[in-house]
């Protein structure tokens, strides 16, 4: 079992940047992958980034690439995404998630099974 708390959005305006952090509990950190995904009403939810065990490898939706970086500290069980040069087409819930595919490189949903409650990520034009 696996708990994640995700904190750290909130209004920004255009252009600006926040950092979200997703706190871990319950299994060994270091132990599985971690995504990040956003939703925004009546749309499914979609990958936005996603990093290896160690953090070695990550991987990028082309929506963010070049602006959003995602991080951990597996000695504070937390993983990070800054998001630069905001957009509003970026405003949605967020949410963290556990990757338990075999590799910890998968970028579909179903590959997921423990989620976060999100935080809200509005961006004003």
């Amino acid at each position: 079992q696996v708990q994640l708390v995700e904190s750290g959005g909130g209004l920004v305006q255009a252009g600006g940047s926040l950092r979200l952090s997703c706190a871990a509990s319950g299994r060994t950190f270091s132990t599985y992958a971690m995504g990040w995904f956003r939703q925004t009403p009546g749309n499914e939810r979609e990958f936005v980034a996603r990093i290896t065990r160690n953090g070695g490898n990550t991987y990028y939706a082309d929506s963010v690439k070049g602006r959003f970086t995602i991080s951990r500290d597996n000695a504070k069980n937390t993983v990070y995404l800054q998001m630069n040069s905001l957009k509003p087409e970026d405003t949605a819930v967020y949410y963290c998630a556990v990757d338990n595919s075999p590799y910890g490189l998968d970028t579909r949903i179903r590959a997921y099974d423990y989620w976060g409650l999100g935080t809200q990520v509005t961006v004003s034009s």
